[in-house]
């Protein structure tokens, strides 16, 4: 039982040993592993990103005035049967509907218009009738107005003359009269064949614009009603080599767009395709949506292959600025901090206190995350925000997220490898930014010098097969002197 007792007690020690050695041994690790990036020369372009819809310059809808059967369809500039994406010319037939109809009132219109102007053959017929009378029984009275009531003519003889002469007169103007409403009959016969033609005209749909169908809404043998509203037979795009994208820019950025400005954009029907255009208006009624104010933007481009098909949804960048071989560094660069222990000596006062709270609310620099990515907060710039989002202004230096353009610092730090395994600081001045490589603007640092831009973690370089990712891990002392540990 002793020799039981003493090799238990022996275990625990090894065991108590072992666990020492992993817990205190890491202190002799290999030395931090940095992320460089290094200062280059090339262009800089500030953008405001936001999401759009392809749109034809001019849309024209052909609707039908007339109710009616579509019988048939027109042929397009190919001789084939006029469909989506048919090329049509001015003029041309799209489409036909049964106008039998509309051909019988027509028909009755004309007879109407025949019939009126016989009225007016019989009227002024009847005029001359008229004025025939009206001569002769002139001509009776003259002469009884020469006898006068005498032994010669009866009174009751002259009275009957002059009654003739006078209903005479009026006989001529009733003719006359009758031939003017005969001559409205005649208008009024012609307006309505006239109306009768045009909507016989009505029946046969054609194109008002050279151009292409974008969309048919009908078939052969359906029947059109037209009401209080025409019905919607066809959307023909007047030209699809200039093609419009319309976006909404949130208020916040529309104060930055203005006409001509350079846009570059992508569709994803096309991916690693990327177009250009300019901004052509921004229109000035506001859209609001859960008090969310954004302006349409019309951005105008070119389409000479027409490959850019009509609502497709584009990716815009508004460029705001942009800027010609300058020297620039990475932004992960200017927002990396090192742990104290990992600064020069001379710099730990200015800079420990960064490190150990830095101002974005996480890990500095974002060597963690191994990927540059600020801490807590979008990329220099900011994300797109509803409807747009600005990628300006520069990064805060030392540990510090990145401002809107206008609105962030003028200087930042880098840091930069020194002796003992040691990062130096080097502050330098900022310029504009892109979202992900900054402007220098001072002399503090030449293209080509090597700056971090973060550290790798350790688990990255461990080798494949070496860790389980599912092990309980133990705490590893010594490393870095992050700020939170």
């Amino acid at each position: 039982m002793r020799i039981l007792k003493w090799l238990v007690i022996l275990l625990v020690v090894v065991g108590l040993g072992v666990g020492a050695w992993m817990w205190f041994g890491r202190s002799t690790e290999a030395p931090v592993e940095f992320r460089t990036a290094k200062v280059k020369r090339g262009d800089l372009a500030a953008t405001i990103s936001a999401t759009g819809t392809v749109e034809p310059e001019e849309v024209v809808d052909v609707g039908a005035q007339v109710a009616g059967q579509i019988l048939s369809f027109g042929t397009d500039a190919d001789g084939h049967q006029v469909d989506f994406r048919s090329h049509v010319e001015e003029g041309m037939l799209l489409a036909q509907i049964d106008d039998v109809t509309y051909k019988s009132q027509v028909a009755s219109a004309t007879a109407q218009v025949k019939s009126a102007r016989a009225g007016v053959l019989r009227a002024n017929a009847e005029l001359q009738s008229a004025e025939a009378k009206q001569m002769q029984a002139t001509r009776d009275w003259e002469r009884a107005q020469k006898l006068g009531p005498s032994e010669a003519l009866a009174a009751f003889s002259y009275d009957a003359y002059k009654s003739g002469y006078e209903m005479s007169v009026a006989a001529v103007a009733v003719a006359k009269a009758a031939i003017a409403q005969a001559e409205a009959s005649v208008e009024q016969a012609q307006a309505e064949l006239d109306r009768a033609s045009r909507n016989l005209g009505y029946c046969t749909i054609k194109s008002p614009v050279k151009g292409v169908v974008i969309a048919r809404r009908v078939n052969i043998g359906q029947t059109v009603v037209a009401s209080l509203n025409a019905p919607s037979l066809f959307l023909i795009a007047k030209d699809l080599k200039r093609i419009q994208v319309w976006v909404p820019v949130n208020e916040a950025d529309v104060g930055q767009i203005r006409p001509g400005q350079p846009v570059t954009f992508t569709v994803d029907a096309f991916p690693g395709q990327s177009f250009k255009g300019e901004v052509g208006k921004v229109r000035l009624e506001p859209t609001i949506t859960q008090n969310v104010v954004t302006y349409t933007v019309e951005v105008e481009t070119a389409n000479p292959d027409e490959i850019l098909l009509p609502y497709l949804t584009a990716n815009l960048k508004f460029i705001t600025s942009e800027k010609k071989a300058v020297l620039s560094v990475s932004n992960s660069a200017l927002r990396y901090t090192p742990a104290v222990e990992l600064m020069v000596p001379e710099a730990r006062e200015k800079y420990g206190a960064t490190a150990a709270a830095p101002a974005s609310g996480g890990p500095p620099g974002g060597g963690a995350s191994g990927a540059g990515a600020p801490a807590g907060g979008p990329p220099a710039g900011g994300g797109p925000a509803a409807g747009g989002g600005g990628a300006g202004g520069g990064p805060r230096p030392a540990g510090g997220g990145a401002g809107r353009k206008g609105k962030g610092r003028s200087s930042g730090v880098v840091w930069i490898a020194a002796d003992k395994g040691l990062l130096k600081p080097v502050e330098v001045k900022i310029g504009m930014t892109d979202g992900v490589d900054t402007e220098l603007t001072g002399d503090e640092l030449k293209e080509g010098d090597v700056v971090i831009a973060g550290e790798v973690p350790r688990d990255a370089a461990a080798p494949a097969g070496g860790t389980n990712p599912f092990a309980p891990q133990f705490p590893r002392g010594g490393s870095s002197g992050r700020s939170g540990r």
